[in-house]
């Protein structure tokens, strides 16, 4: 790949973004931030997108393919080389995600 400006200006924004989570409390803290967020996402989708009754099938199929392809592209990853963080904080947020919308179906159903 060419040596450009914005190729230098990426690849440096992303050593300093690794080298800055590198320690491991900045790690657990960041990955417990998408997890939250990925809650709170799960959330409030589920709460717009009822408000529409027509969004209902569009969302849902966008959620089901966002799910499926992170964990598609998150568990096939060899293990012994370990995963980005980036990829993990994807992985994380779905997470999140998955569970604010089980909340919301175990709230509606009960």
């Amino acid at each position: 790949m060419q040596r450009t400006r914005l190729n230098t200006l990426v690849e440096v924004t992303q050593t300093k973004f690794n080298q800055t989570f590198s320690n491991p409390w900045r790690r657990i803290s960041l990955s417990l931030i998408s997890l939250l967020l990925g809650f709170f996402v799960g959330q409030s989708v589920s709460i717009t997108a009822g408000q529409e009754a027509y969004w209902d099938i569009t969302v849902g199929i966008f959620l089901l393919i966002f799910t499926e392809g992170i964990s598609r592209i998150a568990y096939s990853q060899n293990k012994k080389k370990g995963r980005s963080l980036g990829l993990d904080i994807l992985n994380l947020f779905k997470i999140g995600m998955t569970y604010g919308l089980y909340i919301e179906a175990l709230k509606l159903g009960s």
